[in-house]
């Protein structure tokens, strides 16, 4: 019985090993998105002189964590005057819910603990305007905002150009803004 020769095995042996170490050997440089998910998940260097949410937190009396979404619900406005309130969603610190009228959505109203984020609070603190006794912001030209005890800021957006800003304003003041300060 013949033996090929070693030269015809050994040549394409080592040429299959050489194709597979380097192609499993080759790094790709990260893209943007990995660079981004690696900034994100890691610590702050020991050295950054940047607030924290957390410190903020804490000089504002403010607890880290913040409140289910679920314990919010109770204090959005009652369906009527032909609109139809429609909870869209909740999850930690947020619960959101549609405000429509003949089928249609025409704003969004929303309540966010800012607990989490303290920083989103500070957008209120030139404010002149009060509703319900709270200061009041503009956001552009569809959402106007109230923010609760420091803590709740309260959000109504229009999804329709019929729903004005003094619309929003009525809802905002339709809100249990009383009630939402004493959550804790």
């Amino acid at each position: 019985m013949p033996f090929p020769s070693a030269r015809k095995i050994l040549a394409p042996f080592l040429i299959s090993v050489l194709l597979l170490v380097t192609a499993c050997g080759q790094t790709q440089a990260p893209s943007r998105w990995d660079k981004a998910q690696n900034e994100s998940t890691q610590a702050p260097p020991a050295n950054a002189k940047q607030a924290t949410d957390k410190s903020i937190a804490q000089s504002q009396n403010l607890p880290e964590k913040a409140v289910a979404g679920g314990k919010l619900n109770k204090y959005f406005p009652s369906s009527g005057g032909g609109f139809d309130r429609v909870f869209a969603q909740e999850k930690s610190g947020f619960a959101e819910a549609k405000l429509n009228k003949g089928g249609k959505n025409v704003a969004m109203l929303s309540i966010n603990d800012i607990a989490g984020n303290t920083s989103a609070g500070t957008k209120f603190q030139q404010s002149t305007k009060k509703i319900g006794g709270y200061p009041a912001v503009n956001q552009g030209a569809n959402i106007t905002a109230v923010l609760v005890a420091n803590r709740y800021q309260v959000k109504v957006q229009s999804r329709d150009p019929s729903f004005t800003a003094s619309d929003r304003e009525a809802w905002l003041s339709k809100f249990n803004l009383a009630g939402l300060a004493s959550v804790k």
